[in-house]
């Protein structure tokens, strides 16, 4: 099994990652499933990309989630109370950072 494959597991327990390391893991995903479904390259996901201007759908970045909570063992989107819509790809990343489970 190759390398990519290995760090796309599902996460028994959730999974506490740093910032960068997050922010890591989340761009190799969404690249992961961009070349799913497409020849071209992805783009670069820098702090002021607006998300619904990447290429990605709504549907898409609902598969985004689930995968994430299939590999970090958690949904920010199902932790809060109120809904939160994160605009550009730092909102996006920060949120996850936020609900991300604190290590013990």
């Amino acid at each position: 099994m190759n390398e990519m494959a290995n760090s796309f597991l599902p996460a028994e327990q959730p999974v506490s990652l740093t910032p960068d390391e997050l922010r890591a893991r989340i761009i190799a995903l969404f690249n992961e499933m961009w070349r799913e479904d497409r020849e071209d390259e992805p783009p670069v996901l820098e702090n002021d990309t607006v998300l619904l201007e990447t290429g990605f759908d709504s549907m898409a970045f609902a598969v985004l989630v689930a995968r994430l909570d299939d590999e970090l063992g958690y949904d920010p989107f199902t932790m809060t109370e109120d809904p939160v819509y994160p605009q550009t790809f730092a909102e996006f990343i920060d949120f996850y950072t936020k609900c991300a489970p604190k290590p013990e």
